[in-house]
């Protein structure tokens, strides 16, 4: 059956919300903002049981399955307080495992994720350590040699994915040189393509040639790589739809990270942001903390495909991908994905 925009648009959107309840004004939100992907954060988990409830209120009220996202690296990013094994930050394992034992790793996060209905870990980080680069990535990288961090990603991304939790590779194409936090300032990063080949995209590649179910863009300037004219990469056709989607063949989910966050804001509403990352050629939007901010940016994409300035089969390819990737998470005797 044919589905109808506001399906369509939903199935692009993943946002998180506060509370740990499926209260009467949660489910009228999320309600409102159509959205089929929920991003989980510790804010909404007091324990195993808990959660596992809420999901499953949340997906009655609301009458449908939910894709769950959630930050599992290790060290100091973990979402979930109890109920899961918590491994150290990749830069600890990047100094003292070797691959068999990060693969083993991502198998046994997989087997806890899923028990705890979570079907996409946002990791590993594949981001290639530089001296000088901003603590904001720092313990989550593999380290500084593009070559070990592409093998140990590799190796999670196996783990995770075959045991039936996507993957995502992140942040392209790549913020182990960022200078300050995205977080808060937009920043730049002035590396030339040359040294971008060299290390950054090492790890992509392989993450690409590995099947990795869903790559997560950053929101930096690279200024090195395209005439950007202060254009983050999240806004940037050359470099998602150009360099990633077609030069590096990724077939997979291309995510956002998350649109509310401070590098963003100079660019206008969330709702602005929505268009312009769609533009690029995101196919799943992130806006974890502001459900009304959701709601206004999905009637924004509503408009904006309905007015031209978005084309239909553009919207038609990426609810196609976002569908796959929907299809062999749920199946878990599947690899996630097979493109």
């Amino acid at each position: 059956m044919r589905m109808t925009l506001d399906a369509m648009i939903g199935t692009r959107l993943a946002v998180g919300f506060q509370g740990t309840h499926a209260t009467p004004d949660l489910v009228e939100q999320l309600r409102a903002t159509h959205a089929q992907n929920l991003v989980i954060f510790s804010r909404n988990f007091t324990s195993p049981e808990q959660f596992t409830m809420l999901l499953r209120e949340l997906e009655e009220a609301l009458e449908r399955r939910f894709l769950v996202l959630i930050d599992h690296e290790g060290g100091r990013v973990v979402r979930f307080s109890k109920g899961l094994t918590h491994f150290p930050d990749a830069q600890t394992q990047g100094r003292t495992q070797d691959a068999e034992a990060i693969e083993r790793q991502g198998e046994v996060e997989a087997q806890e994720l899923r028990r705890l209905g979570v079907q996409v870990n946002l990791a590993p980080c594949v981001d290639v350590l530089t001296n000088g680069c901003d603590p904001v990535i720092g313990d989550r990288s593999y380290g500084e040699d593009p070559d070990r961090v592409a093998a140990l990603a590799v190796a999670r991304i196996r783990g995770l994915q075959s045991h039936g939790v996507a993957a995502c590779a992140k942040h392209f194409p790549g913020l182990g040189a960022v200078p300050r936090d995205p977080h808060h300032l937009l920043p730049t990063i002035m590396l030339d393509w040359d040294a971008m080949e060299r290390v950054h995209f090492v790890p992509f590649r392989a993450a690409i040639e590995a099947d990795v179910a869903t790559i997560m863009s950053s929101h930096v300037c690279y200024p090195g790589l395209e005439e950007s004219n202060g254009r983050p990469a999240t806004f940037s056709p050359h470099l998602i739809q150009g360099l990633l989607r077609e030069n590096m063949s990724f077939r997979g989910a291309i995510l956002t990270d998350d649109l509310e966050m401070g590098a963003l804001r100079t660019f206008g509403a969330v709702s602005e942001a929505a268009i312009r990352a769609t533009e690029a050629g995101h196919d799943l939007l992130l806006i974890c903390s502001d459900l009304q901010a959701a709601g206004t940016a999905f009637t924004a994409l509503q408009d904006a495909y309905r007015a031209g300035r978005l084309p239909a089969a553009e919207l038609e390819a990426s609810v196609e991908r976002l569908q796959r990737l929907r299809h062999q998470v749920f199946a878990p005797s599947q690899k996630v994905p097979s493109p």
